[in-house]
């Protein structure tokens, strides 16, 4: 992917439709003879001008607002032009063809840096295209004008869903993020060169790591890197959402459960078991965190074709769920063959994700089928509202989150996947640090192989497949 990284690329730089504003972004090396063919004139840097954006024949497409940021002090690092005309889809689409029609035509002498003689026919500005998913952000990566972290909070601050998730991207794109990246990076760096140079003088290496206290310096890195990794955990809950699945048998009040959770009613609900078929999936938010909430089909024995695909369907769910709502009847849980089933599927369900025990119409049912709550079991109406404060709660405990700080910052699995192999680095670096005599060289490559998986969350080390990858998901235009 991307490798024509010198092209100038051009694209529609807004969303899809129609809108007041619509935005086309040229991105290039010397960009000056592009806007003069274009605009009949120069711009002055940084300063939005007025005028009309006109076709071949002169006529005016639209009039609208140009800006020219020469590069390097530009988002990609290159010469970037910017035009702002009214948003409807033809007007830029017209508007991106006449980039592209000026920048194929013969550049007059005066336009180029080269004796006309030498290329008389050359284009004013050679290989313009449209930009492919990502390429703005990608040349910003690769100018240096940003690290991967940035980058990637780029694309998950305009894919954030709640307000939560707006700021904690902004903080990333900031560059918080990857400055608690970069000082554990320069403290095992430190700590590598400790290690490095006692490998030149063996004979001195365990008085040498002492004195300077590497497993003091080993600690408190360790000590660093898990608070980075709370706080990764953290924004990664912001970014991915919460898988919750609602479980149980027919009519235990699960579709209920889900309008309550939503505030609308989403699902049918009806006294008719096996009224749901088929999974119903709606996103709230609980402080800032979106739930993916899915309710199933119940579960049961049946001989409907129909009904058994959603039960399979269900359980699809249940596997690939962060948490369960186990829910549970207390009309119903003094007849055994309910209860039997109940067991079952409690059983088959085990301890996947969190599981989370709810006896459901509590408003309804005899006093003494209360008994069947057990310790940390939730006794709720769906129908009435009863218990839902608390089972909120409960849904974000049991997936880690905590009340969200100021200080948390967007992250993507990838990003917790890496500081947990930074650990695990780490925690062996302890193990052959207390057998330095021994196995320094291994502590060495510990040591090493952690810096290199910091390195892959700020892109100081990544395979070029991973950076396909990560920008081929943006937006055209950015």
């Amino acid at each position: 992917m991307f490798s024509r990284q010198q092209d100038p690329i051009v694209a529609i730089a807004t969303a899809p439709g129609r809108g007041a504003v619509g935005i086309v972004r040229v991105s290039g090396r010397e960009l000056q003879p592009l806007v003069a063919a274009l605009l009949g004139r120069t711009l002055r840097p940084r300063e939005a001008t007025y005028l009309p954006f006109r076709d071949g024949a002169g006529q005016p497409i639209d009039h609208g607002l140009a800006l020219y940021f020469p590069g390097p002090h530009s988002f990609t690092g290159e010469d970037v032009l910017e035009l702002q005309a009214h948003g409807g889809p033809v007007v830029l689409q017209l508007l991106l063809a006449r980039c592209l029609e000026v920048a194929a035509q013969p550049a007059r002498p005066q336009e180029t840096t080269q004796p006309a003689q030498n290329h008389p026919q050359a284009a004013l500005l050679p290989g313009l295209r449209v930009a492919q998913p990502g390429e703005f952000s990608q040349r910003a990566f690769l100018n240096d004008k940003l690290d991967l972290a940035q980058a990637e909070a780029i694309a998950d601050l305009i894919d954030a869903s709640t307000e939560a998730a707006a700021k904690s991207a902004s903080r990333s794109l900031s560059g918080e993020f990857s400055r608690e990246i970069h000082a554990l990076r320069d403290a095992l760096i430190h700590l590598r060169m400790l290690v490095e140079a006692t490998l030149d003088f063996p004979e001195e290496e365990i008085d040498f790591l002492r004195k300077a206290d590497a497993a003091g310096q080993l600690q408190k890195l360790q000590s660093a890197l898990a608070q980075v990794r709370q706080r990764a955990r953290q924004g990664a809950l912001l970014r991915e959402g919460i898988r919750v699945v609602i479980a149980g048998q027919p009519n235990a009040g699960k579709s209920s459960l889900l309008n309550a959770l939503a505030g609308a009613e989403l699902a049918i609900v009806t006294p008719i078991a096996g009224t749901t078929r088929d999974k119903v999936e709606q996103t709230i938010q609980i402080e800032g965190v979106p739930l993916h909430v899915i309710d199933t089909a119940g579960l049961r024995d049946s001989t409907d074709e129909v009904e058994q695909i959603g039960i399979a369907r269900a359980w699809e769910a249940i596997h690939a769920a962060d948490a369960v709502l186990m829910l549970h009847d207390l009309t119903r849980c003094d007849t055994p063959e309910y209860i039997a089933a109940d067991a079952d599927i409690a059983s088959t369900i085990g301890q996947k994700g969190h599981t989370i025990h709810i006896w459901n119409k509590c408003d309804v049912c005899p006093p003494e089928a209360l008994r069947h709550v057990a310790d940390g079991d939730l006794a709720i109406s769906a129908k009435a509202g009863l218990g839902l404060a608390e089972l909120r709660q409960r849904l974000l405990q049991a997936v880690g989150w905590q009340a969200a700080p100021e200080g948390v910052y967007m992250a993507r699995e990838r990003h917790v996947r890496a500081l947990a192999q930074v650990g695990d680095h780490l925690e062996l670096a302890v193990q052959w640090l207390g057998h330095a005599g021994e196995h320094l060289d291994l502590l060495a490559e510990e040591l090493r192989l952690a810096q290199q998986a910091l390195g892959e969350i700020t892109g100081e080390f990544s395979a070029d497949d991973l950076l396909g990858e990560i920008f081929s998901r943006f937006c055209i235009g950015k």
